[in-house]
């Protein structure tokens, strides 16, 4: 059974960064790509970044571009999302994610991902 954990959320200023990462500790035999996304308090569930399994592909929002990074650790089966330059808007409930495969036109969709983690606080103080 897949089960993911999500770690580094926190209470920072403008400006600071954070670093979430996600843990699987199930077992899979397949993984298309894992993403995160985020929810703020009367919002929908968004998109932030993904990683393709097969080639290391990042995908990004445009909100987030040039300031955050996903990446991975392909012997521990973990995903980190660096988030640099964060803004009040980031502040969020952000969810990893893991689909066991990978379409490049709903990568940013929820609908492409198969199991998801309970989500990590991240607040941003002006």
């Amino acid at each position: 059974q897949v089960q993911l954990v999500e770690s580094g959320g926190g209470l920072v200023q403008a400006g600071a960064s954070l670093r979430l990462s996600c843990a699987d500790s199930g077992r899979t035999l397949t993984t298309g790509a894992m993403g995160w996304f985020r929810q703020a308090p009367g919002k929908d569930r968004e998109f932030v970044a993904a990683i393709r399994w097969r080639d290391d592909s990042t995908y990004y929002a445009d909100s987030v571009k040039g300031r955050f990074t996903i990446s991975r650790d392909n012997a521990k089966t973990t995903v980190s999302l660096q988030m640099n330059s964060l803004k009040p808007e980031d502040t969020a409930v952000y969810y990893c994610a893991r689909a066991l495969y990978f379409n490049t036109v709903l990568v940013v969709s929820t609908t492409m991902y198969d199991y998801w983690g309970q989500g990590t606080q991240v607040t941003v103080s002006a």
